[in-house]
């Protein structure tokens, strides 16, 4: 995962394990503001990539002693845990590869062809080249020039992600059924 600074970068790294150990991967992480900072943890399930309020909660009480005990933002800040959302930002190579088939807007750091921006279906990955038909065309360009990245919500990304949540749901509640027959 990228960071846009290095306290990002330094706050990936110390939070990655402990979010890992309770079953989490970690999306994206943002620090904004100035007066009141707020850290922002966006995050899913390594079983399924999900993520709901009960997840949030766990995950947040995960890393906040890591937090607490390492203090690598000074001062006050509020911590966020959430969901990337549907129409979630793509911030991993593999991001590109889970989503092939789906449209999403790009925007490259540096230039193809004197474009920048694009807007299209991802193709594919090889290597460490995305591929996405823009436009009629396919555009390759390599993954370290993606600045940001973001899933368009379409009618087939809210389809895949409503068989996604249901099959959660059901994989929950089979767990939860299971605990309590075990401790019957």
């Amino acid at each position: 995962m990228r960071a846009s600074n290095p306290l990002e970068e330094k706050v990936i790294a110390l939070l990655e394990p402990a979010a890992a150990d309770v079953g989490y991967a970690l999306v994206r992480v943002r620090l904004s503001g100035l007066k009141r900072k707020r850290l922002q943890i966006m995050a899913e399930r390594l079983s399924d990539g999900t993520m709901n309020i009960d997840d949030c909660s766990k995950l947040s009480r995960a890393i906040s002693p890591v937090l607490e005990a390492e203090d690598p933002i000074k001062g006050f800040y509020d911590l966020e845990v959430s969901s990337p959302g549907i129409d979630r930002p793509l911030v991993r190579l593999e991001d590109f590869t889970r989503f092939v088939g789906h449209e999403a807007k790009i925007e490259l750091s540096a230039g193809v062809d004197g474009r920048r921006r694009y807007r299209g279906i991802i193709v594919g990955v090889s290597g460490d080249q995305v591929t996405m038909t823009v436009d009629g065309a396919d555009a390759t360009f390599p993954f370290a020039w993606v600045s940001e990245g973001r899933l368009v919500l379409t009618d087939k990304l809210i389809e895949e992600d409503l068989r996604r949540a249901k099959s959660a749901e059901a994989a929950d509640a089979q767990a939860k059924n299971n605990g309590e027959e075990e401790e019957l």
